[in-house]
This record gives structure tokens, sequence and C-alpha cells, in this order.
């Protein structure tokens, strides 16, 4: 299903079905700040598998960020946090940037992997932002990545359901998407590093 939601004003009705399809176990294609995502409820594991499977991916092995709404889940996903880089979240947070920090004993278990590590974004979409609300707990999400040499990412809501239709339950047309991945940046060793740099600028 192609479902078209309005970003500045994101009708109830629709997000709330979308809720329902995540909370069933659907897989969703949904517009951030940066490139399109295919995501899942964090709390299903066979959804999860699903993700992984629709991108190629072992689920061990894939880095899946947390889509948040903001950031009051934080401690339940990431050992405790230095004052000074929850400030810095504070500063760039709604906005396009993955905070990679050292996971807490949640996140193996909801991954069924052995991950260390856990991708944070608050992403600045409303659409994403209000799914994640009124789900109550993140979606696990990656980025959808095009075959297409010259364009790494598919930009069009209308290209990416021709592609998906039949491998996901809904995709949210909220517009045109960017084709510029977040910015990457890793706050595991106690000083922060951008291992990726994207559309989001540190310190901007």
């Amino acid at each position: 299903m192609l479902l078209k939601i309005y970003p500045e004003n994101p009708s109830p009705k629709a997000i709330d079905q979308i809720v329902e399809c995540l909370k069933k176990g659907g897989v969703i294609i949904y517009p951030t700040d940066t490139v399109y995502g295919l995501g899942c409820d964090i709390t299903n594991q066979k959804a999860i598998e699903r993700v992984c499977q629709i991108r190629g991916i072992k689920p061990e092995k894939a880095n899946l960020s947390f889509i948040c709404y903001d950031l009051s889940h934080l401690s339940n996903y990431t050992k405790p946090i230095d004052t000074s880089i929850f400030r810095m979240l504070k500063q760039h947070l709604p906005g396009p940037f993955t905070f990679i920090f050292n996971a807490s004993g949640q996140v193996p278990k909801l991954l069924n992997s052995k991950k260390k590590t856990v991708g944070i974004r608050v992403p600045d979409n409303n659409i994403a932002r209000e799914i994640v609300n009124q789900l109550g707990n993140p979606i696990v999400s990656t980025s959808i990545h095009d075959e297409d040499e010259i364009l790494e990412y598919t930009t069009d809501p209308e290209l990416i359901y021709e592609k998906y239709e039949h491998l996901v339950d809904i995709v949210i047309d909220g517009g045109y998407g960017d084709n510029e991945a977040s910015t990457v940046v890793d706050c595991t060793g106690g000083e922060i590093e951008v291992i990726r740099q994207g559309k989001g600028v540190l310190g901007a």
C-alpha cells in the first residue's frame, strides 16, 4: 500500500493505521530528514528478520539504527552517557545524525545478536517521529540503498513503491526524500568521532 502523508501535519488516522501495521509485525518504508528508511517495531523479532532479509543482510551483522521520538528512551538502549555528550545530542537533535553508543544489555536481546553498539536517530521529520511517538517505542531501521551507481538512494516515493510493494506492507509517501544520508558520529570511545560525513554538520 502507498500511503500519502503530509509532513507538516501528519494525519492522525494514517499514523494510527501505520502503528497498527507495525504492532502486527508489519514492515514499512518511511521518510526521514535524510533518505527513506525501511523499518519495523523494535520489539518484533520476526519483523526485524524480514527487514534484514529485504536488505540482504544477516541480523547479527546488520547496522540497524533505532529511530526515537526524543532522548527519553536513550538510557534503555545505551550504557551511561557522559554529560558533555548528552548536551551535544540535545544541541543537534532532532537532526540528520546517527549517534553510535555502547549498547545496554537490552539491545542484543532485542536484535537477537551479539551487538555491542547501537545507532540512535531522532530525525527532524514529523512523520517518522509521530509514528514512534504513537507506537510507544523506537522502530529499528536501515536506509534503502539503490543499485544505481550514480544515485545511491532513491528519493521518489512512487519509484520506491514500485520496487518494494511486494516486499513491505506500507510505503509512506511523505514527498521526495533526500539522497544524502545522515552523518554518523561514534560516541563509544569517550571522544566523539565523525565516521561518515553526511547531511548533518556537527557544531553547526
